[in-house]
Parts: structure tokens; sequence; C-alpha cells
């Protein structure tokens, strides 16, 4: 639920601050290993965790796979965020590595199935 509430946030958020336009729509699907570099760069496994399965350092942070938000709502988030997220300016994270940030967290298995753990089946 809280990841639809910030997938709404973002989108009016791209609307408002013109996030949307064709030139960031046609820039590539981005690059997951250099996404990957970037959100440990940035720091957004602090709180995301390494493998985007959210966490609670000081927290809760929401669990980023299948992030139902494509890249412009996603920049749009980043750069006005809300709660305790810190904002990401496109000096730091440029929409070109927001691309890249979002093709390696699509990248991501996800949750496994607890049938899969032989050791939780016993």
């Amino acid at each position: 639920m809280k990841v639809l509430k910030y997938a709404l946030l973002a989108a009016v958020g791209c609307l408002t601050f013109g996030l949307g336009s064709p030139s960031f729509a046609q820039q590539s699907a981005g690059d997951a290993a250099r996404g990957k570099d970037k959100y440990m760069a940035v720091g957004c496994f602090t709180c995301h965790g390494r493998s985007g399965q959210g966490g609670a350092l000081n927290y809760p942070a929401p669990a980023l796979v299948d992030l139902p938000m494509p890249a412009d709502a996603l920049a749009a988030f980043l750069r006005n965020p809300v709660g305790d997220m810190p904002p990401y300016a496109a000096a730091v994270l440029s929409n070109a590595d927001v691309a890249d940030v979002l093709s390696f967290i699509k990248s991501l298995p996800g949750r496994k199935d607890p049938k899969t753990f032989p050791l939780l089946n016993q």
C-alpha cells in the first residue's frame, strides 16, 4: 500500500515538475550494472537493503523489488520525497542514473517462496 502511495505522489510530482518530458521518456531503459553501482554509491542500500528487500535501520523502509513505477515517476519522487527519505538532486542522480537504478531494481529476483528452503520444510 505504501508503494502505491509513493507511486501516486511521484506521478503528481512528475506532472507538476515536468519530468515526464519526451527527452526523459526517450532515454534507454537503463543499465542494471551501472544502476547497481549508483544504488550503492548514493546509499540507497543503507535503508532499502543491498537486494532491495527493504529494511528497518531507524524506521521501516519499503522493499523496492517489483516497484510499479516508471523511471520518470521515480525521478520525480527522488527529487521530492516524502517522509525521512533524502532528496536526490539531478546533480547527484541524473535522469540517466535513475533509469539505470530502476533497471537494477527490476533485475532483482524478489522474495523466494518459503517452500524452496529445505530447512523451513522439515
